[in-house]
């Protein structure tokens, strides 16, 4: 696989989030110029382990993390500048210096105090209708984004009269709703919010930039951008297991809007998936594993969530659903994570259909009752008993590794172009 040959490139998630998008972001960063975030917030987490080191992010893109690369966070990210100063200082004190090589695109989005006290509200007041958010403030700032009357973008930092209005105006407007839907009489201090982020505004401000024009700027001047994205496909505002979604365009599909670019920028679009799938949260699971075999993958896997610590829910690979995410999403390449996790295990599953009481489903469907019915067909291929890890290329892997990969590659429809065997940057096989 020739990573200078790739161009314009978009790296995605085929299913629930928690794929391993980071590493292989990390991983292409040295072939780009600027590495761009364009959805999603700090309900993020990419990780990537750089020797000894491990690094999680959640709202700085991971291109932070390579010498002399750009990265830039567009205006489809909700801005949560907390969080944002706070990865900074913790990369600060291991010696990484975030300045000049961060643009915020002065048109994003913020996420305010309110927004994240309306998501622990709303989510209560849900009982055991939950939809599982992670209470960064994601959703509630999204939706004043499409109210705008009580939207605060990053570029309202630099008028700070007229920011205070805002907050006081939006203060009121949240404690009476507040007050009013879930009987909170804790009113907002307006006066305190403003002082939070005019001092965040001090220390943020030299990374404002339209950053539009720069990506502008840049194709145009033959640079090559790799735009990151939060979240997985299958967890899309439009095309996931609504209403146990996240709150933007999760898939290549939201990088023209989310990153400020023309939609036919993006050259190549990578699906990241892990060897067997996941999901936090809420929602449809067909393939999910409730026994001694899903606890295996839980635990060799380390399947906790990096932003909120939850145990993720753990299954079989769902090729169904990999399929729909090529389909709609316009998917490339694939790129295998995790392949180690399934070591040790006598046979391996394939999710390739789903089953009901009425037949089976046509595919991944919107029905949402009809999915949490469904059972999985299953495919069953040997496992292997060798550890894979100390593998550097393809041909050095498991027999029956190699197999799993060809009989997953035939069911999506996609080459699989890269495989992680580990965390390490040098667990990584390429596969032509």
């Amino acid at each position: 696989m020739d990573m200078t040959k790739l161009g314009h490139t978009c790296v995605v998630g085929m299913h629930w989030g928690d794929e391993g998008k980071g590493k292989i972001v990390d991983l292409l960063a040295e072939h780009a110029d600027i590495v761009v975030r364009f959805n999603g917030g700090g309900n993020a987490g990419h990780t990537v382990v750089i020797g000894d080191e491990k690094f999680a992010l959640h709202l700085l893109p991971i291109g932070v993390l390579s010498p002399n690369k750009m990265a830039a966070v567009g205006p489809g990210v909700a801005v949560d500048l907390g969080r944002i100063i706070e990865e900074i200082d913790g990369l600060a004190q291991r010696s990484i210096t975030v300045g000049a090589n961060l643009k915020i695109s002065n048109r994003a989005h913020l996420v305010m105090p309110w927004h994240k006290k309306q998501d622990l509200l709303s989510e209560a007041a849900l009982g055991n209708q939950k939809i599982g958010t992670t209470a960064r403030g994601i959703g509630p700032c999204y939706a004043d984004k499409m109210q705008r009357a009580t939207a605060i973008r990053v570029v309202d930092l630099l008028h700070p009269n007229e920011l205070r209005a805002k907050v006081e105006r939006i203060s009121q407007i949240k404690n009476t709703m507040f007050a009013a839907l879930y009987a909170d009489n804790e009113p907002l201090d307006s006066a305190s919010i403003v002082a939070e982020y005019l001092a965040y505004a001090d220390r943020i401000q030299p990374c404002i930039c339209d950053t539009t024009q720069l990506l502008y700027d840049a194709i145009s001047q033959g640079q090559r951008l790799l735009f990151e994205s939060a979240n997985g496909m299958l967890l899309d505002i439009d095309h996931g297991t609504f209403p146990y979604v996240t709150s933007s365009t999760t898939s290549a599909i939201g990088v023209p809007a989310g990153a400020g670019v023309p939609s036919q920028t993006v050259q190549t679009c990578i699906g990241v998936t892990k060897a067997y799938t996941t999901r936090v949260g809420a929602g449809p699971f067909p393939s999910e594993l409730h026994n001694e075999i899903g606890q295996y993958i839980r635990d060799r896997g380390h399947e906790y969530g990096t932003t909120t610590g939850r145990p993720r829910r753990c299954g079989w690979f769902d090729a169904v659903a990999a399929q729909y995410s090529v389909r709609f999403g316009g998917i490339t390449q694939i790129a295998v994570m995790h392949l180690d996790t399934l070591t040790g295990l006598d046979q391996v599953g394939i999710c390739t259909g789903y089953q009901t009481a009425d037949g089976p489903l046509s595919g991944f469907v919107a029905d949402n009752v009809a999915m949490e019915k469904a059972e999985p067909v299953i495919e069953y291929l040997p496992g292997w008993k060798e550890d894979p890890r100390s593998a550097r290329t393809i041909d050095q892997l498991p027999a029956n590794t190699r197999h799993y990969l060809d009989r997953l590659e035939s069911l999506i429809g996609v080459p699989i172009t890269i495989v992680s065997v580990g965390p390490e940057r040098t667990q990584t096989l390429f596969r032509t």
